[in-house]
């Protein structure tokens, strides 16, 4: 789910899916027939793009998995659910007018880069056959997507000071004989609000999203996706 925090390399490779899943998502004249899998307005994800997608996703899955037809099925039926819940981002992000700035991108790939040897990253991009360019469109949708949540779910999210001893005591452990409890929460207060914010979003996402995706007509070609499943 996207709301769940992620490591750097985890970025990179989710960057590198959002190119392949949503990076030419506009409608052409080839993709008003059958050769689109999922259409949502004027956003379109050809079987092309699936099938180039799912070849990353397969590198997360041991090797035997996808050797099984039910299992290889559900991981491609994830797949879909996942590039359908972009596509409702970006469009949900279009009609709030967010975007990303060229100084938020550029922080974002520093940030990222910084956290790989000299060399890496570039290689990265290279096995996966994806230009720096489409990368950074991929990443910066990617980023798009998160201020969505971010605006739409974090921000309205209340957090009591009751939420805020419990969490302490949960995970610090209860010390009512020290006269500086106060204190110490106060000291941890800015860590513990972020991370009852980003909890108390992830809990919210999936009603937050199945609401979201009523807004908007999904259409499935069920014929490629028969296909695609090989039913």
């Amino acid at each position: 789910m996207l709301m769940k925090t992620i490591c750097k390399f985890t970025f990179l490779v989710g960057a590198l899916l959002v190119v392949c899943v949503l990076g030419s998502c506009t409608e052409s004249e080839s993709n008003r027939n059958n050769n689109y899998l999922i259409r949502i307005g004027d956003r379109v994800v050809t079987v092309l793009e699936f099938t180039n997608a799912f070849e990353l996703v397969k590198t997360a899955y041991p090797y035997d998995i996808m050797k099984k037809p039910k299992l290889s099925r559900e991981a491609r039926l994830r797949l879909l659910n996942q590039m359908t819940e972009e596509m409702i981002l970006l469009e949900r992000a279009r009609e709030l007018q967010i975007d990303i700035s060229d100084s938020e991108l550029e922080k974002a790939i520093s940030d990222i880069k910084a956290d790989y040897p000299n060399g890496i990253f570039e290689e990265t991009l290279l096995e996966h056959a994806v230009s720096f360019h489409s990368w950074q469109e991929g990443l910066k949708n990617r980023l798009i997507m998160e201020k969505v949540i971010s605006k739409e779910l974090e921000a309205n999210i209340i957090i009591t000071t009751e939420d805020i001893s419990k969490y302490y005591e949960e995970h610090f452990g209860k010390d009512d004989h020290k006269s500086d409890q106060g204190e110490k929460i106060e000291d941890k207060s800015a860590m513990i609000i972020k991370n009852l914010r980003r909890k108390k979003a992830e809990e919210a996402y999936t009603l937050w999203i199945k609401n979201l995706q009523l807004k908007y007509t999904i259409e499935i070609n069920k014929a490629q996706w028969k296909k695609i499943c090989g039913l």
